[in-house]
């Protein structure tokens, strides 16, 4: 798993890098999303990776590997603003955004570990298109908690989902950078 925890390393830096050039240049404007806009940039994303692996067809140019970080990204802004709500005053500056984009990517690679270490990583012996479903499962999943006003009974919250959502996105990306 040592080779999972480099190779996942090295994507979140990618990710990173992205989130803080698009900072550099946009400010924190993605922090007017709501939650649910942010999940529906997720689904835009999902659904278009779907499409082209269904289609083998890829009009806009726009690289599927493109589509996997920043589905990674967007989850980690929904999974920031449902930890720390836009306020009218005191929104958080670049500097502490990055650190909560680092806590939040910390915790959930703890949790892929983990998750990891029970399920053997079988993940690596998946098809690439069954991630992009469990994604698209995933945001479904999502947009019933947020029609429940987040109310759940039985089921993890919104963010756990956008947590496995990351994870499976770096799954994706990982098995996309190896031979077949």
């Amino acid at each position: 798993m040592s080779s999972t925890s480099v190779q996942y390393d090295a994507i979140v830096s990618r990710c990173q890098d992205i989130f803080q050039q698009k900072n550099n240049d946009y400010g924190p404007s993605w922090r007017l999303f709501r939650p649910s806009s942010l999940t529906d940039q997720i689904l835009i994303k999902a659904q278009r990776i779907r499409n082209i692996e269904s289609t083998g067809k890829n009009h806009v140019g726009d690289s599927i590997t493109g589509e996997f970080l920043g589905i990674v990204n967007y989850s980690l802004m929904a999974i920031i603003q449902l930890r720390f709500p836009v306020a009218d005053q005191d929104e958080p500056n670049s500097q502490l955004l990055n650190q909560y984009y680092s806590d939040t990517i910390n915790e959930t690679k703890a949790l892929m570990m983990l998750k990891n270490s029970d399920y053997g990583e079988v993940w690596r012996e998946m098809r690439i298109s069954s991630l992009t479903d469990m994604i698209l499962v995933k945001l479904a999943r999502i947009k019933q908690i947020e029609d429940n006003l987040g109310v759940t009974k039985a089921s993890e919250g919104a963010d756990a989902n956008y947590q496995d959502i990351i994870n499976y996105a770096i799954f994706a990306l990982i098995r996309s950078s190896e031979p077949i």
